[in-house]
């Protein structure tokens, strides 16, 4: 039991370190003359992923369960999201950010994962969320955090996209391309 609680605590310390990376970009987008756009719902996504951190701990707790064979196939999706997590922060650089942090007149970036799909990071999000609590038996917080996570991606992303919209050339950009899945083009 006790790997299991340094695997998560590993979870945990990886998305600190990201949140002093999307606060030292927010600093230098707003000194650009960048603003934060979808302040509202951002409480709402710290609140959910930190929940969904307690309350995996909780399920794995009670359950008493651990990893099992099948166990590595959500865990080769949860390492594969990783690698796909720090393509998508290493193309956006200074850009990547937890909150929607806005630079008007900025070219959006288009290279790396975002060649192929708007919001790739959010994919990994969902992937994570959905198969992290799977890799040790934690179907309720798998279940119920992935709903969730839904609805409040569904908020963000229509309000990411309207900001991008109105402040960069963001439509041009990605008109070709999904949210989630990339387009096959013959």
């Amino acid at each position: 039991m006790l790997a299991v609680y340094f695997f998560i605590g590993l979870v945990v310390i990886q998305r600190i370190i990201e949140m002093i990376i999307a606060n030292r970009n927010a600093k230098w987008v707003k000194s650009q003359g960048g603003y934060e756009a979808g302040k509202d719902h951002y409480k709402y996504i710290v609140l959910l992923h930190s929940l969904f951190f307690i309350s995996l701990l909780i399920e794995i707790s009670i359950t008493n369960k651990g990893f099992v064979l099948w166990s590595i196939i959500p865990l080769i999706a949860f390492l594969l999201a990783q690698v796909g997590r720090v393509w998508a922060l290493s193309s956006l650089g200074r850009f990547w950010n937890t909150r929607i942090m806005i630079l008007p007149g900025a070219k959006v970036v288009a290279k790396g994962p975002y060649k192929y799909l708007r919001h790739p990071n959010y994919a990994v999000v969902v992937t994570e969320l959905a198969c992290l609590p799977l890799i040790f038996q934690a179907y309720w917080t798998a279940l119920i955090f992935t709903l969730l996570n839904a609805f409040i991606l569904s908020v963000r992303i229509r309000v990411e996209e309207k900001a991008l919209d109105e402040a960069t050339n963001y439509t041009k950009a990605f008109k070709n391309h999904r949210r989630f899945i990339p387009k096959y083009e013959e």
